[in-house]
């Protein structure tokens, strides 16, 4: 993994996630406010193995390309399954905690979140369930929906703000999303594709979305985010943004075909030059380790 910390971005390795992106299967990011990471455990594990959260980005070793698959990463918390990797980097900055959903490794797209709640599937377990909400701060609410599009990761994307959902998402998720999130909703669609979580990322200061979307449509977009936005791609030409990133105000991980020009416009458009973690995080992290002493 690199450590030239004069980037705000890490690239990390990542695995493909074709299957993971039908409809039927199932962030915003900010650095300036508590933070935690959650990993989740190898296919071969029956218990929780890890998470993680994001500070500055960063492009992991080779192998690694569909990075949010497995990883996720909200203004209070994150979450991911390369748990070393990440606690390398984010260790010094915030707890990281580990857990699985539904018993497997695919967190990243499988719940949504912000510093305010962790949206989870139906197929969350109940100790999974209980086990997030004993490491997430309290003032994050962690919510299991009932919603036949569980891959909430690929369905949602979302910052501390506004939330861009499917088209076809129940009303009532809808309506979660808004009470727990504490988010205006929009039902989107980002070039054509109504996996709004899989062709995009935003965070409180900017936004990746399809490289196909139009001008109209980014203008639209950017008015409904109140953040700039720009069309790119990750890993060397990859239209799925978000399986290729996680990023929040302060830092970004990228997979490890990502680009030198595809890491600038990263950099470039969530202004992470600029962003450092804030004292807020620092007291998060006081509180969540006090609380274990």
């Amino acid at each position: 993994m690199s450590t030239r910390k004069r980037f705000s971005i890490t690239v990390v390795p990542t695995f493909f996630c074709g299957a993971l992106m039908s409809r039927q299967s199932t962030y915003g990011l900010r650095g300036d406010a508590s933070a935690r990471i959650l990993l989740s455990p190898p296919a071969t594990s029956l218990g929780f193995r890890s998470s993680l959260f994001i500070p500055q980005p960063r492009v992991l070793d080779p192998g690694f390309r569909s990075l949010k698959v497995l990883a996720a990463s909200s203004h209070g918390y994150s979450y991911s399954n390369f748990y070393s990797l990440f606690e390398a980097e984010l260790a010094d900055v915030i707890p990281v905690v580990k857990t699985s959903i539904g018993g497997t490794r695919i967190i990243g797209r499988l719940c949504a979140g912000n510093k305010k709640g962790l949206l989870l599937p139906h197929t969350t377990t109940d100790q999974e369930l209980q086990h997030l909400r004993n490491s997430l701060p309290d003032q994050v609410v962690v919510q299991r929906i009932d919603e036949k599009l569980s891959a909430l990761g690929n369905c949602i994307s979302c910052n501390d703000h506004v939330a861009l959902t499917h088209p076809d998402l129940d009303k009532d998720t809808e309506e979660l999303i808004a009470d727990v999130l504490g988010v205006e909703v929009f039902r989107q669609t980002v070039a054509g594709n109504i996996l709004v979580g899989s062709y995009c990322a935003f965070s409180n200061r900017g936004g990746l979305v399809h490289p196909h979307t139009s001008i109209e449509d980014l203008d639209e977009l950017s008015t409904l985010l109140q953040v700039p936005l720009v069309a790119g791609t990750v890993n060397r030409g990859s239209e799925v943004i978000a399986a290729g990133m996680t990023v929040n105000d302060w830092t970004a991980f990228c997979g490890s075909d990502t680009t030198a020009t595809e890491l600038s416009v990263i950099e470039s458009v969530f202004k992470l030059r600029e962003a450092q973690p804030s004292s807020i995080v620092d007291e998060m992290r006081k509180s969540l380790i006090d609380s274990y002493v």
